[in-house]
């Protein structure tokens, strides 16, 4: 990009210079095309950021109020209702997911936790039957499929993320317990409220202001045969049935589907704040949602392994909480082995660190390879520590 394209607006705080350094440099030699970053310290925006292109054919800008598909960083968001609800006492996390929706005890789930869903541990890391991009768009169908379906290994005994079924499997739990699917829930509980721009979905009028995703460059047939051959089912089951990217997140279908796991839609501002509720122990924006004791709870680890489906991306041992991921000895969300928060496929991030009263939100259009640790987002990361 030339100077001009790359320019970065908005603002950013003298003492996080590092950050506004680290967000320009993604542009120069990290070729980021469009992208937003926003910094949250004691509640306060420090970072608000963005530049580039919204389209691959830049033609228009990466503007202020732009939205895009963050892909999983979706789950923070749907796992905070989760928390609202359990905060209320109308769901406890050692429960059987079956006390709250009876069909989900079929082929030998009965035992399943509420706490499994939300740390990957549940075994339904995605459906043993075909299942279309069309299908899953379907809600009934998708959450009927998985109650009926047998696990890929014991629940509770390891991990492996539920890419896409984790959304539904959590999303159904709200539902039954509110009434409401997740995406209602969150507006009516959280970003209505507090005036938070993300959504689960994209509403058909806010189609203008979405930046279009662009998948990173493909494997070869052979790169892509070695990597499955790595695979064990359960991770083909999660990866590839169905197979999505870039080109089916732009599609009106995908944007008009509620897939809580995938598909919110939203800038970085908005997922710095939402990520920022636990960063303020519950509390953003003068606005309680959750108790200190509730926004504690996510971060509670559930027992670190080798992700059967992530480990080979991954190469080393991780460990989920109530819904997010810990940054542990990898630092995948900073120095703070408790800090936490979650990737979305291609590079977004929400970072939490309740220590350092911090959240981040970054959200860009140009997917890279990485399953997480995209190098754009661990610049960004390196450099807010730096000015921590």
């Amino acid at each position: 990009m030339s100077e001009h394209e790359s320019a970065v607006h908005g603002h950013c705080d003298e003492r996080f210079a590092a950050v506004r350094t680290a967000f320009e440099e993604n542009f120069r030699d990290r070729d980021e095309l469009g992208a937003a970053v926003s910094v949250t310290l004691g509640g306060e925006t420090v970072v608000d950021l963005w530049g580039g292109w919204a389209d691959p054919a830049r033609t228009r800008r990466w503007e202020r109020d732009t939205l895009v598909n963050v892909w999983s960083t979706t789950k923070g968001p749907t796992a905070l209702c989760a928390h609202i609800l359990a905060d209320r006492g109308l769901l406890d996390f050692d429960a059987p997911v079956a006390a709250y929706w009876p069909e989900f005890a079929a082929a030998g789930k009965e035992k399943v936790l509420v706490r499994h869903l939300l740390s990957h541990r549940a075994g339904l890391s995605g459906l043993r039957e075909p299942h279309s991009l069309d299908q899953i768009y379907d809600w009934e169908l998708t959450t009927r499929r998985l109650a009926e379906t047998a696990p890929w290994w014991e629940p509770g005994t390891v991990s492996g993320y539920h890419a896409f079924t984790y959304g539904f499997l959590v999303g159904e739990v709200v539902r039954r317990v509110s009434g409401l699917l997740p995406g209602a829930f969150l507006e009516r509980e959280v970003t209505g409220p507090l005036g938070i721009d993300f959504t689960v979905g994209l509403p058909e009028k806010e189609a203008g202001r979405a930046a279009e995703l662009v998948h990173p460059p493909a494997a070869s047939a052979s790169e892509q045969a070695a990597l499955f051959a790595q695979l064990a089912p359960a991770a083909i089951a999660a990866l590839a049935n169905p197979v999505m990217g870039a080109t089916e997140a732009n599609s009106p279908g995908w944007r008009a589907a509620e897939i809580p796991a995938a598909n919110g839609h939203g800038t970085a501002r908005a997922v710095a704040a939402l990520y920022g509720v636990f960063a303020g122990r519950g509390t953003f924006g003068g606005h309680r949602v959750l108790s200190p004791e509730a926004a504690e709870r996510v971060r509670e680890g559930q027992g670190s392994c080798r992700d059967l489906v992530l480990g080979i991306g991954l190469g080393n041992d991780t460990e989920l909480g109530l819904g997010l991921w810990l940054s542990g000895p990898n630092g995948s969300y900073g120095p703070n082995p408790r800090a936490f928060g979650h990737d979305g496929f291609g590079g977004s991030c929400g970072l939490v660190d309740p220590e350092a009263e911090v959240s981040l939100g970054y959200v860009m259009n140009r997917m890279g390879p990485r399953i997480a640790d995209d190098p754009r987002k661990m610049a960004l990361v390196d450099a807010l520590y730096s000015a921590l």
